[in-house]
């Protein structure tokens, strides 16, 4: 058995926009349940930043609420909930070195990378995470239990790699795979089947019979309009009318339905909308006379989602939901942002899916990382025939018509820019991590008129990552593209400050067992450790290099 010391070193967040970085963190015992990971390799994200911020007011540090009964948690290594110091990282890839008796899915030996969503156990606002309110990988071992990564379903949240892929590679997959759902996330276009659902009515309200007969809501709640109007009387459903809407008090609704078309109204009813809801606008040929104030990032985090019809029947406003936010044939793509780690991401995928007739517009406001995105993709949009442009908007401006629009900075105004460079039957993807209850102006006329949807989703799941696992298998890329810099845990301030200024020209991996090895671009290895730059292959990572750092760190000239 791999021998275990008792102490390690480890990225610590102690409190708001507090980091320490100790030199003799306890490696934990393992219980029954429970497993100890020597980690490789992990990635820095920029979530671990908004945890840094947050700290013990982010959703995913406090408390579980259920799937685990208390005496369970008390049982976790590395529950940290609330305001205790806890280890971030979050994309890592490790090699399991002890288990204990009960564990029955894995075994010394395997080659694992985490799934850090734990959606069956939940928080009081979102759910537990590796890396938040459980520690992460941001240190040399880190012991997990399986009752947290399988579910009680059976699915794995440890997902078993191969032994080909550097640690770096794999290490990777979690940020692609959070691209790859960000297209493959399955759209709800139709009523929430039981849900809650409300209609206001500030003009004449016309039937929703027929949606609500596809998919019959519990619950409906009516202003402005009666169960007649509206086609509910003879439906199994509890239908309560109100006189205003303060009378809705701390409800929200799966599906609001808005006749009318007043940008303060709809702000505020919008408002109402619960995660994952879908809000329909009916103008019913009047117009909204100017933008309406949207929390975009509600869009992002709780996948709230908008739809309308310039005309009377709501069953069209739904009618033009996609069946997910995939790119198309014929697509003309603006991706603003793709010079930075997670642009370069989606700008690959792109180029890669093999779609028919597409362009994108790549953007960024840096000449340095557009010439840097442009060397690293070219010889990709070169193989597979797709047309690009790389602009700094800085100097240009990007013309109207795009039908598909991703944005990557998160700037509420730039949602709305978004929206504005959107043509007909287009796809606004709001993948930028905006925190909920920032608002932007949306040109929501525009919005209903050229059948404009907004897409935003948070994080991945398995299947995601199983994806770009085959994607990596089957030589379709490598995500390694995006790895712009190493360090080890002398250089974790550095590269964390790096990624929370935005000069990082892409993805930083961590190699916690290198205490000392400071943050070294990959642009600069020549310079400060010429006996790994050697191995590189265009200036990209590779397994010789990765092997040429760890040889070099045995040695001591890392």
């Amino acid at each position: 058995m791999t021998d275990i010391p008792s102490t390690q070193y480890a990225v610590q967040f102690t409190g708001v926009d507090e980091i320490e970085i100790n030199k003799a963190k306890e490696v934990p015992e393992i219980g029954p349940t429970q497993m100890l990971l020597k980690v490789e390799a992990c990635g820095i994200c920029f979530s671990d930043t908004k945890l840094l911020h947050a700290f013990d007011s982010h959703p995913r540090k406090s408390e579980i609420v259920a799937g685990l009964s208390p005496e369970a948690l008390e049982t976790l290594p590395g529950y940290r909930p609330g305001s205790q110091p806890t280890v971030p990282g979050h994309e890592p890839v490790a090699r399991i070195i002890k288990v204990g008796e009960d564990v029955t899915h894995f075994k010394v030996g395997d080659r694992v990378l985490v799934q850090a969503d734990w959606k069956h156990l939940p928080t009081a606002k979102s759910n537990a995470a590796f890396g938040y309110n459980v520690e992460g990988a941001l240190q040399e071992y880190v012991a997990v239990d399986e009752r947290c990564v399988v579910s009680p379903d059976g699915e794995e949240f440890l997902i078993h790699v191969a032994e080909e892929p550097t640690a770096a590679a794999i290490g990777l997959i979690e940020p692609w795979a959070t691209v790859e759902g960000a297209y493959a996330w399955h759209e709800r276009r139709q009523l929430k089947a039981g849900g809650r659902m409300l209609v206001v009515a500030d003009a004449e309200a016309s039937s929703i019979e027929e949606l609500a007969r596809a998919a019959t809501p519990a619950e409906v709640t009516i202003l402005g309009a009666s169960a007649e109007d509206l086609g509910l009387a003879a439906l199994d459903c509890t239908v309560r009318e109100i006189s205003d809407l303060s009378q809705v008090g701390e409800q929200h609704f799966d599906d609001v339905i808005y006749f009318g078309h007043d940008a303060e109204r709809l702000g505020e009813i919008s408002a109402l909308a619960s995660a994952r809801s879908i809000v329909a606008v009916v103008l019913g040929g009047a117009r909204i006379d100017r933008p309406v104030h949207i929390d975009v990032g509600r869009i992002h985090y709780d996948f709230v989602r908008y739809c309308g019809t310039t005309g009377s029947d709501p069953a069209d406003a739904y009618s033009w939901i996609p069946e997910t936010g995939e790119i198309r044939d014929g697509d003309a793509l603006a991706i603003i942002g793709a010079a930075g780690p997670m642009g370069l991401m989606h700008t690959m995928r792109a180029i890669v899916l093999d779609r028919s007739d597409i362009r994108i517009d790549a953007t960024d406001l840096s000449d340095e990382r557009l010439a840097h995105l442009e060397e690293v993709v070219t010889p990709a949009a070169v193989e597979h025939s797709v047309p690009m442009r790389y602009i700094n908007t800085a100097n240009e401006e990007l013309e109207p018509g795009y039908d598909y629009v991703v944005c990557m900075v998160p700037v509420p105004a730039l949602v709305a820019q978004a929206v504005d460079l959107a043509g007909e039957d287009s796809i606004v993807n709001a993948f930028a991590g905006i925190p909920a209850g920032k608002t932007a102006e949306i040109d929501m006329q525009g919005v209903i008129e050229r059948r404009i949807f907004m897409i935003g989703t948070s994080g991945s799941d398995v299947s995601d990552m199983r994806t770009v696992v085959k994607k990596i298998e089957d030589g379709d890329y490598d995500t390694t593209i995006s790895l712009d810099a190493i360090t080890g845990m002398a250089g974790f301030k550095d590269a964390i400050t790096s990624v929370i200024d935005r000069t990082s020209g892409g993805k930083i991996m961590v190699f916690p067992q290198l205490h000392d090895l400071p943050l070294i671009r990959l642009a600069d290895l020549e310079e400060q450790l010429p006996e790994v730059a050697r191995h590189l292959n265009g200036g990209l990572w590779n397994a010789e290099a990765e092997k040429a750092l760890l040889q070099s760190a045995t040695t001591g000239r890392a």
